[in-house]
């Protein structure tokens, strides 16, 4: 038995599936469809690492999907994602039951890492990138010049003239 446990955690990968799903859906039926998604993935022995909510989002262009022969087009959807562990070999039957699912627009699975990429990255605004100014004491062997108004005045005039 300790080789066939061996054997599952060594096949066994991270993967993300992020997906679309249909903006038809009432607000409250969306944590229904994502509880189903994450029991798909719990049912084929996958084990859930992180995810989100779905939000709905605008999408950068129309996307189509035939649901029971018709043809349905969209310009938001409902996105959200799932990290999770899974024997490699149950991929394709995941992918197989999304494909069929006729809440989900589109998807896409991606294998990862265990470790949270993404939140450090949410969480850096512009403005610390950058290096703060270093300020000098009074006394640091820094000698301040008094400002010369006329000098100035003559520097912008070269500078404008120019």
């Amino acid at each position: 038995m300790d080789n066939t446990n061996e054997n599952i955690e060594t096949n066994s990968r991270i993967y993300e599936v992020g997906y679309l799903l249909v903006p038809t859906l009432s607000e409250e039926n969306v944590p229904g469809v994502y509880s189903g998604l994450k029991d798909l993935v719990v049912g084929f022995g996958g084990e859930i690492i992180s995810d989100e909510m779905p939000k709905m989002i605008p999408i950068a262009y129309s996307m189509l999907k035939v649901v029971q022969n018709v043809r349905n087009k969209f310009n938001t959807a409902y996105f959200g994602w799932i990290k999770f562990e899974i024997s490699a070999d149950k991929i394709s039957e995941i992918k197989k039951k999304l494909d069929l699912d006729p809440n989900v627009i589109r998807f896409l699975i991606l294998k990862t890492v265990r470790e949270n990429t993404i939140a450090a990255k949410r969480f850096v605004h512009k403005d610390s990138r950058r290096k703060a100014p270093t300020v000098k004491k009074e006394g640091e062997n820094e000698t301040v010049l008094p400002i010369d108004k006329e000098e100035i005045d003559k520097e912008i005039d070269a500078m404008v003239s120019a």
